[in-house]
């Protein structure tokens, strides 16, 4: 008698995610063995929408939580008079912490998003399938060009983010705490070191790199329908949020046991 066959069972969410990440990397390969079809074209066009479309956002976003680290840092110092350590608080939290993770959030918010919506609509409209139908592959067209535009523009947009960080802190530490401007300007430029700076770049990559990830595989496996569309938007945005809070932790655990 012959055997029965099996039925088709739909991969699990990891195993497409994994599926997923080994088709990147594997692009990533191709771009960089000169084998790649990704369009330049398609990359500028990325880099116009990730970059200055995001700056404005970062800068509030980034300016609001320096200013609250200031008042929160400076009543707790202000107890022991310690007003002086205003700058190197709000410096190294901006820089090595914060500013990578806030600007991450914002990005998996804006543009997380938009990549899910995009590459969920044209696989809702089959888009996707007549790329490969042509032999083209969605990853070195659609998937590597938001990839590399949010990991070019992130250093650009993270420094922009630290520095209205650390200069949100002057105003608090002057007005409130009295410290002199020239001395909380002076501190803040004796906290700065290039370990602080390398490490905060290095997060906000890992952070920029999560949310393209996140936004492109929800989008490339969202459903037929205008609801799975939906769906996949909301799932990328929880999951590079997600993925963010826990590469901060790692990382942050990771640098702390080495001594940085």
């Amino acid at each position: 008698m012959p055997d029965l066959p099996t039925p088709y069972r739909r991969p699990s969410s990891a195993q497409l995610t994994l599926t997923f990440f080994g088709e990147v990397l594997l692009a990533t390969g191709r771009l960089l063995r000169g084998r790649s079809r990704m369009q330049g074209r398609d990359l500028l066009q990325q880099l116009d929408r990730t970059g200055p479309l995001a700056l404005p956002i970062v800068l509030l976003t980034c300016f609001l939580v320096g200013l609250m680290l200031a008042y929160m840092g400076g009543a707790q110092l202000e107890r022991i008079g310690a007003q002086a350590y205003i700058a190197d608080v709000v410096t190294v939290g901006m820089v090595r912490e914060l500013g990578g993770l806030m600007t991450g959030v914002i990005l998996a918010g804006r543009l997380g998003a938009a990549f899910a919506a995009e590459l969920g609509s044209m696989q809702s409209h089959e888009e996707i399938d007549a790329l490969r139908v042509l032999g083209v592959d969605p990853v070195d067209h659609l998937v590597l060009p938001r990839l590399l535009a949010l990991l070019l523009v992130t250093p650009l947009l993270v420094g922009f983010g630290m520095l209205a960080g650390v200069l949100a802190g002057l105003p608090a530490a002057v007005g409130a705490f009295g410290v002199p401007a020239a001395e909380y300007l002076h501190g803040s430029l004796k906290a700065l070191t290039w370990t602080h700076l390398w490490i905060g770049q290095f997060k906000a990559l890992v952070y920029a790199a999560l949310v393209a990830l996140a936004g492109c595989r929800e989008g490339l496996y969202a459903g037929r329908d205008a609801e799975a569309v939906g769906e996949a938007t909301t799932r990328a945005v929880v999951k590079a949020l997600v993925w963010i809070v826990a590469a901060a932790c790692a990382t942050t655990v990771f640098f702390t046991s080495l001594g940085y």
